[in-house]
C-alpha cells in the first residue's frame, strides 16, 4: 500500500505528532491510570485541562480579556442556530454576507429566528468577494455574519469588513489558526474543530462579553453562550475527547511557530499549487478571483470547458499514488486540495509533481 497523503476537506489530516501523544495517553490521562474516555468531567485533572485549552487559544490568537472562550457541542452547524438564538434579540434582524454554501446554510438557519438581510445579490456561482461598496448593509442589524473561508468553493476573505459598529460574527471553521486575526474587530468567532484544529464534536466559540445575556427565550440552555460561559463550558458532560484532541493540536501549533508559523507554511503550500495551475498554460484552471483564493482549500478544474472524464482519470491516478480525498465537493465537482495546517510542504510538493506529470501525459488529450 502506498504512503497516504490526505487532502480531505474535513474531517481532515491531523499532525502525526499529536497521534503519537494520543496513543500514549489514551489509557492513562494525565497520569490518572484511566482513559479520558472514562474520566468524569468534574475531576480536577479534566477541569485543569479545560482551562489550559482556553489559555492556549488566548495565547495563539491574542484574545483580549473581555472575550469568553467556549467549547460548544454541535459543531459549526450548531452555531448556525446558536448565533441568532443568542444575538437576534437585539433588533430582530441580521445581515448575512453569503459567499458560498456554508454562509448560505447559516443564513437559511437564521431565518427561523428573525429577519435575514442578504447583503449580496443571490447567486449560485461563488468565485469571489464583491467590494464592500457593493454591500447592502442594514445599520439596524443585530449583527453581520460572514464565513471567512468557504471550504467548498475555495473563497477566502483577505480583509476584515467594516460593519460600522454592528457586531461582526465570523465562521472561521476552515481557516482558524492559519493566520493572525485581530479578534477585537469581531463580536463572535466560531470554528468547528474538524478541519484545522482537531476532530469532530466540538466547536470553538470566542464571544465578546457585552454580547452575552441577550439570548432569545426559546434558546436551549445547551446553545446559550451565557449559560455555557458561567459554567466554564462544563454545563453538562462536554465532548471531552474532542476538546482534548483540540487542545493537543493547538499545543502542536504553539510548538511549531504559532499562528505566524502556520501562516508562512500556508502561503508556501498555496503558492505551490496555484503556481502549478498558472504555469499549466490553461490545462488547469482555478475559478476563484485571485484576491479571494483560499490558502486552505484549492479547487481546480482540468480543461476549458472542464473535461470531467479527464478529471476522473486524474483522481483515479492520484488515489493509486496515495493522494486521497481530492475529489471536489458534489455541489461544484472538479478537484479540490485541502491543505490545512497539518499538511506538510512535502505532501503538497508530491501533489504538484503529480499534477505536472499528469499534464505531460494528457496535454494533447
Amino acid at each position: 500500500m502506498p504512503k497516504i497523503y490526505n487532502f480531505g476537506a474535513g474531517p481532515a489530516k491531523m499532525p502525526e505528532e499529536v497521534y503519537e501523544i494520543m496513543r500514549n495517553e489514551l489509557t492513562n490521562f494525565d497520569g490518572s491510570g484511566i482513559s479520558l474516555l472514562e474520566t468524569s468531567h468534574r475531576t480536577k485533572a479534566y477541569m485543569q485541562f479545560n482551562t489550559e485549552v482556553q489559555n492556549v487559544v488566548r495565547r495563539l490568537l491574542d484574545v483580549p480579556a473581555n472575550y469568553k472562550i467556549l467549547f460548544m457541542a454541535g459543531g459549526g452547524t450548531g452555531e448556525f442556530a446558536a448565533v441568532p438564538l443568542n444575538l437576534m434579540s437585539r433588533t430582530g434582524t441580521a445581515d448575512y454576507v453569503v459567499t458560498g454554501d456554508w454562509s448560505a446554510k447559516a443564513a437559511k438557519e437564521a431565518k427561523k429566528y428573525g429577519k435575514v438581510n442578504l447583503v449580496l445579490p443571490p447567486t449560485d456561482r461563488y468565485v469571489g468577494i464583491p467590494d464592500q461598496s457593493e454591500w447592502n448593509l442594514d445599520p439596524n442589524a443585530s449583527y453581520v455574519h460572514i464565513c471567512t473561508n468557504e471550504t467548498i468553493h475555495g473563497v477566502e476573505f483577505d480583509f476584515i469588513p467594516d460593519t460600522k459598529g454592528v457586531p461582526l460574527v465570523a465562521d472561521m471553521s476552515s481557516n482558524i489558526m492559519s493566520k493572525k486575526v485581530d479578534v477585537s474587530k469581531f463580536g463572535v468567532i466560531y470554528a468547528g474543530a474538524q478541519k484545522n484544529i482537531g476532530t469532530a464534536g466540538v466547536c470553538l466559540v470566542i464571544v465578546r462579553e457585552d454580547l452575552l445575556n441577550q439570548a432569545l427565550p426559546i434558546c436551549p440552555s445547551l446553545f446559550d453562550w451565557t449559560a455555557n460561559a458561567k459554567a466554564d463550558s462544563i454545563l453538562n458532560t462536554p465532548p471531552m475527547f474532542a476538546i482534548y484532541v483540540m487542545g493537543r493540536v493547538l499545543q502542536w501549533v504553539e510548538r511549531n511557530g504559532g499562528v505566524e508559523g502556520m501562516a508562512q507554511l500556508a502561503a508556501k503550500k498555496a503558492s505551490l499549487i496555484y503556481g502549478a495551475v498558472e504555469e499549466s498554460n490553461g490545462f488547469y484552471s482555478v475559478p476563484v478571483a485571485k484576491n479571494a483564493r483560499s490558502k486552505m482549500n484549492v479547487p481546480f478544474r482540468i480543461g476549458s470547458p472542464a473535461n470531467e472524464d479527464l478529471e476522473k482519470e486524474f483522481l483515479k491516478g492520484a488515489e493509486a499514488l496515495g493522494l486521497i480525498q481530492l475529489k471536489g465537493h458534489r455541489n461544484v465537482g472538479g478537484i479540490r486540495a485541502s491543505i490545512y495546517n497539518a499538511v506538510s510542504i512535502e505532501e503538497v510538493e508530491t501533489l504538484v509533481k503529480y499534477m505536472k506529470d499528469f499534464q505531460n501525459l494528457y496535454v494533447n488529450f
